[in-house]
């Protein structure tokens, strides 16, 4: 696609470990599913996306009956934000915002909870600021 071995050492750091579920790679993925997480090839965002802690033995036989990937679990990033004099740890998440393979704009989101959201006290859009060699 493109990519030079730079390229690709740099986003084999920050891309988590994501094979393919399988038959051959079954016993193996259960065994370290506690460490991951499974979601459907074809989908984005958290659409048909289970957490290892939640998995049944009956979901995991759909699981390998569909086209499913397995993910490394990653630790949110988390921000520490100063708000009442006491200082805070918000969830953060980078989003890059893209058109015609140009990136439009970052924005970083700050949350607490499952899911990101406005409502949390010192939470929603944060700046981002991008340093470094043009």
């Amino acid at each position: 696609m493109g990519a030079t071995d730079s390229d690709i050492a740099i986003l084999q750091l920050g891309i988590p470990t994501t094979p393919n579920v399988s038959a051959e790679n079954a016993a193996d993925l259960w065994a370290k599913r506690k460490q991951l997480s499974f979601k459907t090839a074809a989908g984005f965002g958290s659409r048909t996306t289970y957490r290892s802690d939640k998995l049944t033995k009956r979901v995991w036989g759909e699981i390998l009956q569909a086209e499913y990937i397995a993910q490394q679990l990653v630790k949110p990033s988390e921000r520490g934000i100063l708000m009442d004099e006491r200082e805070i740890a918000l969830i953060m998440d980078i989003r890059a915002y893209v058109y015609a393979g140009q990136i439009q704009l970052l924005a970083a989101r700050l949350y607490q909870g499952q899911t990101t959201n406005f409502r949390t006290d010192g939470g929603g859009f944060a700046p981002v600021f991008v340093v470094g060699d043009e």
